[in-house]
């Protein structure tokens, strides 16, 4: 909770001028540009002792935001938070380190954000916060949350949001401030409408709101600086039925939230928790608030009720259709449940999921309708099956995606890490009600969210030439008041229209929505002035769309890590997520805050909320993120960002990638080789003292393929020279590093080491980076496949990150191309037209040009090509035949005799036969 708090022991003095720690500023500025919000919170706090005092500041953030900066200002010290790499327990599972709010801290849905520091007599400090958060859409709303605690009366209190919405504002409310735990008095004179002092500036695309209460005001509402939540609540203007699609600098984000559709009917199963633990207030608030959706249910549902404890005790062995008398008949069963026993969760799940299926079976309804069960329980599994995993495997096996599972945990005790799990695996939503609140209310507003199914069995389609990285595209359900929302990378900036296609099943029939939708140029909004944004890259103002993309993106790769059973995919998930939030500045499960300093502030930065600061070599003690987390030393060297990988690689059934960066062409060709082979990419023996060599393996062709068999890289083989000679050989599985000392690092653990010029960095079952003399960089991916086909090998591939080392007498396949220029001498576009931008083509090749590299003149033709494991799309010129007119010599000239052989039959000194 914003809360620039004193030592917790030593509590506050109640007459505010005897108070040691005085609050003199709390602010928060908000910035939502089309549902993502950008954040920042500012608190000062002075230190009115004559001796030095500890203070802890707190902030409660949304569960589901992202914090992407934090700075301290001690006096005239900064100490600025940097996210990293959370180091990994060796043999241990990444544990999620998220501190879901437990009882003695935050409201529901939060989190609590810390940090401790001891300010010197009679001096100040301030903390900087930042965080973003996609908003959701629920009951035909986004929420907008911020905790307002400071924890005493503050000198200076604000909030300010600010809402750009570029398809109009339709409706707009500030909350009464809301406390779900009467920890301050929060009780203001009137607690209908905004809280006093609220300000709403309003057009069409934009509102400015703004809560600045005096202190007068602030003592009215809460004594003790424990306001509330200052929530707003809005919705937007939806024209197209296919959704709102917004671009911005090669990003696009895609708004689906059709309306006016009929109601698809709902076959639905309440399952409900009767275990001695329910006795009392729990389950009679759970009774009461399920007469409720009884009454609820359209003629058109069908349902049934199961209670569970030791047993499964079932209402009726069918679905009913609703009628007033059976509704009468499902309350008064409801009515005489009584708690006892212990709680058979798998048991209640499979029979709950017998129900459905064997309605749907027999009723050919199936694409109509949505099957649905509502599980309600306080408890962990204590009867029949309690072993996680075999609950979860038998309900996802059971459920077969059929049948959606949408649960709610009561109170303290229930395994809600499972409940989130079958949620999850099985196309549904989970909620936590805590043990003091209302569980009746709870449940019908997470009954409020599912009553009304749209539609069904959802896939959003664009064209793969057009569209790259897509977040999720198919979704089972869609509800009314909710939002599907997608985003990904355009491939062509330019693209005016974007194909899309829509199909999914309502109540009637199947639906399909076809149209191209306007994406007129877009830059960045430079309207807003002093927005909490966080800082670019130098490029001006953050791309709010691509930062929305990285953050759905990371959440689903979170997602995706938490479903996971599988080591080696959890892994490589984790590496996935851990790089991207790495790159975007998100602290997640797998990245934490680290603070650097202290370091002389400079002027001016205090106004500029300290996202400037100069980053210095000691660590301050520090405690982020709450309980459990101790103070831990720091890396032993800053973190270095990730080597950009380039494009200049080979990599799977051996696809060659060359980029020139001068005249901005990108020439890619195919070498099909023999197993065994090894093949010469990079030769700079006699200079730099590198050579790479790439060693072939088989695999049958792909069924209805063209070729008779497929290669893969198996080896790559690594020899440097200068100072001294080191060998690396690199499989998926391990990595040999002899150079003097014999090293065997496996490719499963992440590791970093170094000597004589030479830095080998493996990321677990991602990739392998070496870097020579700091000059020189190779990228080796490594490719592993859970189950692979007969046609599939674990396989490297080989990206150049690096080459400014190596030198003008470089060869090798790839090599020979490093220091060269090419350009196109007939150009297919005509003259005027920007060759990195040539009109999209449909599947196949494209015009033909004639490129002239190196005195070559290479006929090519327009392609486009997945590299970095199939993850980018890249357009280049492709060479065909082997290549045979675009390398230098003939395929056999590539061969070495050895993995370590660094003889060049090409190249400097030799005479080429043409």
């Amino acid at each position: 909770e914003p809360l620039c708090a004193q030592d917790q022991d030593r509590g506050w003095a109640h007459n505010d001028d005897q108070t040691v720690l005085h609050n003199s500023e709390f602010s928060v500025k908000s910035t939502i540009i089309s549902r993502y919000a950008f954040t920042t919170v500012s608190c000062r706090m002075l230190n009115r002792a004559s001796e030095d005092q500890d203070i802890e500041f707190q902030m409660q953030i949304p569960a589901a935001a992202f914090i992407t900066n934090f700075t301290m200002l001690i006096g005239d010290k900064v100490y600025q938070g940097e996210i990293t790499e959370r180091a990994k327990k060796s043999g241990d599972r990444v544990k999620e380190k998220r501190n879901k709010t437990t009882e003695e801290n935050g409201e529901k849905g939060t989190e609590i954000f810390r940090a401790s520091a001891v300010i010197p007599s009679k001096d100040k400090a301030a903390f900087f916060l930042s965080y973003e958060e996609l908003l959701q859409r629920r009951l035909g709303k986004y929420e907008h949350s911020i905790s307002v605690r400071p924890q005493q009366l503050s000198g200076r209190l604000s909030v300010e949001v600010i809402i750009l919405e570029s398809a109009g504002i339709a409706s707009l409310e500030v909350l009464p401030l809301h406390n779900s735990r009467q920890r301050g008095s929060g009780r203001g004179e009137d607690d209908s409408g905004p809280p006093p002092s609220t300000v709403i500036n309003q057009n069409e695309t934009f509102a400015n709101i703004i809560f600045k209460p005096s202190v007068v005001q602030q003592a009215k509402i809460a004594q003790n600086g424990v306001l509330g939540d200052f929530i707003i609540r809005y919705d937007v203007n939806r024209e197209q039925s296919i959704g709102d699609i917004q671009v911005l600098n090669g990003y696009f984000v895609h708004y689906f939230a059709p309306k006016d559709l009929p109601p698809l009917p709902k076959n639905v199963v309440f399952v409900l928790d009767s275990s001695a633990s329910m006795v009392g207030t729990k389950l009679r608030q759970t009774k009461d608030a399920l007469f409720t959706i009884l009454h609820d249910l359209r003629p058109q549902d069908r349902f049934s009720i199961i209670g569970f404890s030791n047993r499964i005790k079932v209402w009726k062995d069918h679905l009913i259709s609703v009628t007033p008398d059976s509704i009468r008949d499902g309350k008064v069963y409801i009515h005489h449940m009584s708690p006892t026993g212990g709680t058979d969760i798998n048991g209640a799940l499979q029979r709950a999921i017998r129900l459905l299926n064997k309605y749907v079976a027999h009723n050919d309804i199936g694409d109509r309708s949505v099957s649905l069960i509502i599980f309600l329980t306080d408890g962990k599994p204590t009867v029949g099956e309690t072993h996680t995993l075999k609950i979860l495997n038998n309900t996802r096996e059971a459920a077969r995606g059929q049948v959606c599972i949408f649960t709610i945990g009561i109170g303290n005790d229930v395994d809600f890490r499972l409940l989130e799990k079958l949620s999850l695996e099985n196309c549904g939503l989970t909620r936590r009600v805590h043990e003091e609140e209302d569980a009746g209310s709870q449940l019908i507003g997470f009954y409020d969210e599912i009553r009304t199914p749209l539609l069904s069995d959802i896939h959003i389609d664009y064209p793969p030439s057009s569209v790259v990285q897509a977040t999720k595209t198919l979704f089972p359900n869609y509800f009314n008041g909710s939002e599907i929302i997608i985003a990904g990378k355009l491939v062509d900036r330019k693209l005016d229209h974007l194909h899309v296609e829509v199909t999914a099943s309502n109540s009637k029939k199947f639906v399909i929505l076809k149209t191209d939708v306007p994406v007129g140029p877009q830059k960045a909004g430079k309207d807003v002035t002093g927005s909490p944004r966080p800082e670019g890259d130098g490029e001006g103002d953050p791309n709010h769309i691509e930062r929305l993309w990285s953050y759905l993106t990371t959440k689903e790769l979170l997602s995706s890590w938490l479903q996971s059973d599988d080591e080696l995919e959890k892994e490589r998930l984790r590496q996935r997520a851990q790089d991207l939030a790495l790159s975007y500045r998100f602290l997640i499960p797998f990245t934490s805050m680290k603070l650097r300093g202290p370091v002389p502030r400079k002027d001016g930065l205090e106004e500029a909320h300290g996202m400037s600061a100069a980053m210095g070599p000691e660590p301050v003690v520090q405690s982020v993120r709450g309980a459990g987390t101790q103070p831990g030393p720091l890396l032993e060297k800053p973190y270095q960002p990730r080597i950009k990988i380039s494009k200049t690689s080979v990599d799977g059934d051996p696809h060659f990638v060359v980029d020139f960066p001068l005249s901005k062409l990108t020439v890619c060709f195919n070498i099909d080789g023999q197993p065994g082979d090894i093949l010469r990419l990079v030769s700079d023996h006699m200079d730099s003292g590198v050579t790479v060599n790439g060693e072939l393996i088989g695999a049958p062709a792909p069924p209805n393929g063209h070729k008779k068999q497929r290669t893969y890289f198996r080896t790559i083989t690594i020899l440097v020279n200068k100072p001294e000679r080191s060998y690396l050989e690199i499989t998926p599985s391990r990595v040999i590093l002899d150079g003097g000392d014999r090293l065997v690092l496996p490719c499963n653990q992440s590791v970093v080491v170094g000597s004589r010029g030479l830095e080998v960095a493996v990321s677990a079952n991602a990739n392998v980076t070496v870097t020579i003399q700091g000059s020189i960089a190779f990228v080796i991916l490594i490719h592993l496949y859970k189950k692979p086909a007969p046609f599939q090998r674990h396989h490297l591939g080989f990206y150049i990150a690096n080459s400014k080392g190596l030198s003008s007498n470089c060869h090798g396949l790839l090599g020979q191309f490093l220091n060269q220029d090419a350009r196109l001498t007939e150009d297919p576009a005509g003259p005027s037209q920007n060759l990195t931008h040539l009109p999209l083509l449909q599947a196949g090749e494209g015009p033909e040009a004639v490129l002239k590299v190196k005195g070559h003149q290479v006929p090519v033709v327009w392609k486009q090509r997945k590299i970095y494991n199939g993850e980018e799309q890249i357009d280049c010129w492709f060479a065909r035949n082997n290549a045979a007119k675009l390398i230098d010599g003939e395929y056999k000239d590539y061969l070495a005799s050895h993995p370590f052989d660094t003889g060049m039959t090409l190249g400097r000194g030799t005479s080429r036969e043409l």
